[in-house]
């Protein structure tokens, strides 16, 4: 496996991994993979020794403030992949997202995604383990190594470089009202939970997660996610329950339901060049 560093759009791919089509695993569909850099170092771990992975790129998590643009990118992205002729599908590792993957639609080869509203999900390992634990403790805000590394969760940084942000484009006054507003948000959380999957960084992040507790005046726990539901959607292992599979001529929406997500006919359908 080698890796390429790209710079294709925007919001570009910040890697792709190609490896030797005489090299693919034999029970593994050849795959494209587009996928979140909040699993970058989880995707490394337990995609190691992956041959059938032609391809992978991976987008900033800033995104998902802007589902439109998320789509639009993942969209691009999907289509300049799937003109390839050396794969059997598309690996999405997203979830709804603030519906921000809703529409999305292939061309030539299908693309399969975990049926989850985010990445919590893919980090409790299911959807039935998330909705357990989020009913268990509903006033729990998740963090995990990725979101930690992107400073995306509720802490000192996260407060700092929000007020950075806000005081390019308002007036002193209005950075504090939408400060504190977002601080009224946090209230009401009481409880960081953090999850990981074992990555080098867990421990390191673990540590950071509870000094953000401690700075919130929050509860901590720690808990181990559990790797099934990433492994199986990077090694092929797709059934119904757990993965929703888009064939081309069809369209990813959403599911009020225990689904999530489901397949819809295309509202508009691209022409394979």
């Amino acid at each position: 496996m080698r890796l390429v560093i790209g710079a294709e759009m925007g919001h570009s791919p910040r890697m792709s991994i190609l490896a030797p089509a005489n090299q693919c695993a034999p029970s593994a569909p050849r795959i494209a993979l587009l996928a979140c850099s909040v699993f970058e170092r989880e995707i490394a771990l337990y995609g190691r020794g992956s041959p059938h992975i032609a391809e992978a790129r991976f987008f900033e998590i800033g995104l998902h403030d802007r589902p439109d643009q998320l789509r639009a990118t993942l969209q691009e992205n999907l289509e300049a992949v799937d003109g390839r002729t050396d794969i059997e599908a598309v690996v999405l590792a997203y979830g709804l997202c603030g519906r921000g993957t809703v529409g999305l639609r292939p061309l030539r080869h299908k693309f399969v995604i975990p049926r989850a509203h985010d990445c919590i999900t893919v980090f409790m390992g299911s959807k039935e383990a998330y909705a357990g634990h989020h009913r268990r403790c509903p006033t729990c805000y998740y963090y995990t190594p990725g979101w930690n590394r992107g400073r995306r969760v509720p802490g000192p940084e996260r407060l700092a470089s929000m007020r950075a942000e806000l005081a390019a484009k308002f007036d002193p006054d209005d950075v504090e009202f939408l400060v504190q507003t977002e601080r009224e948000q946090w209230a009401l959380n009481d409880t960081v939970t953090y999850l990981d999957l074992g990555t080098e960084d867990a421990a390191a992040e673990a540590d950071y997660a509870r000094k953000c507790a401690d700075w919130l005046g929050w509860k901590f726990e720690h808990l181990r996610g559990d790797a099934a539901l990433l492994r199986d959607l990077l090694w092929g292992n797709w059934d119904a329950e757990r993965f929703q599979i888009i064939e081309p001529g069809a369209q990813l929406g959403h599911a009020p339901d225990q689904f999530i997500m489901r397949s819809e006919p295309a509202r508009t359908q691209p022409s394979p060049s």
